[in-house]
C-alpha cells in the first residue's frame, strides 16, 4: 500500500500518517527527515545535500528524488509507505511517478485531508510541544492533562515554533494554495484522489481514511 497524505499545513498529515503506519505497518516518509538521515549517514547523495545546505540554497527536487528512490527500498517500506510533505508541486509528483514506473511501483491512493483555512490558523498558532520528548500538544484542542506537564515524559519544558503564528500561518496557506492544491487536479485525473473531512477530530478523520483504504484493498 504506497499512499501520500495532502492538505495545507496543520490539516493533521503527520498525526494520520503515523496512525496509518502503527495500524499498517507501512513506512512513514518524512522528506525532512530523510535528508537528515542521509546527510548524517554521510551518504553520497547525503553529502551532495549537505554541500547544497551549507551553501545556503534549496536541495533540487533531483536531489530529493534520488534519496526517495533509495528510502522506498528500505525493508521497512516493504509493505508500502505513506508520504508525509512530498510531493509540493506539479513537477514533483511528475518525477515521482516516473522513479516509481522504474521500480515498477505505483500509488494506491492520495488522500487529501480537507480544512477550512481559519480552522488551520486556530489549529496552527496554539500548537506546542514537549522540549524534551517531542510530544505535540495544542492550546484548545489537545492541553496537557496537567497543566505544564507532558503527558508522555513528565517533563516540565514546552516550545513553540517561531514560524506558527498568525502570519507566517497565512503566508504558509497561501504557498500551498499556489504551489501544492494544483497537485489535487492531477491525481484527479487519475483516478486515485480520495477525500476525507479533516474538520472532525482525529479518531474520525482515521476512521473516513480507513474506510477509504479499505475501499481499495481487499486485505487490509
Amino acid at each position: 500500500m504506497r499512499l501520500i497524505l495532502l492538505g495545507p499545513p496543520g490539516a493533521g498529515k503527520g498525526t494520520q500518517a503515523k496512525h496509518l503506519q502503527d495500524r499498517y505497518g507501512i513506512a512513514q516518509i518524512s522528506t525532512g527527515e530523510m535528508l537528515r538521515a542521509e546527510v548524517a549517514a554521510g551518504s553520497p547523495v547525503g553529502h551532495e545535500a549537505k554541500a547544497v545546505m551549507e551553501s545556503g540554497r534549496l536541495v533540487s527536487d533531483d536531489i530529493i528524488i534520488r534519496m526517495l528512490g533509495h528510502r522506498v527500498e528500505q525493508p521497512d517500506a516493504a509493505k508500502g509507505f505513506i508520504l508525509d510533505g512530498f510531493p509540493r508541486t506539479v513537477p514533483q509528483a511528475e518525477a515521482l511517478e516516473r522513479l516509481l514506473a522504474e521500480k515498477c511501483m505505483h500509488l494506491d491512493a492520495v488522500i487529501e485531508l480537507r480544512v477550512d483555512d481559519a480552522v488551520l490558523v486556530a489549529r496552527i498558532s496554539g500548537r506546542f510541544t514537549c522540549n524534551n520528548c517531542g510530544a505535540g500538544y495544542h492550546d484548545t484542542f489537545k492541553p496537557t492533562a496537567r497543566a505544564g506537564v507532558c503527558d508522555v515524559c513528565g517533563g516540565h519544558e514546552f516550545i513553540r515554533r517561531a514560524d506558527d503564528t498568525k502570519e507566517t500561518v497565512a503566508a504558509r496557506l497561501d504557498a500551498y494554495h499556489r504551489q501544492t492544491a494544483p497537485l489535487l487536479p492531477y491525481y484527479a485525473s487519475r483516478g486515485i484522489l480520495r477525500a476525507v473531512d479533516g474538520m472532525a477530530d482525529i479518531d474520525e478523520v482515521a476512521r473516513q481514511t480507513q474506510m477509504v483504504l479499505s475501499g481499495l484493498r481487499t486485505d487490509i
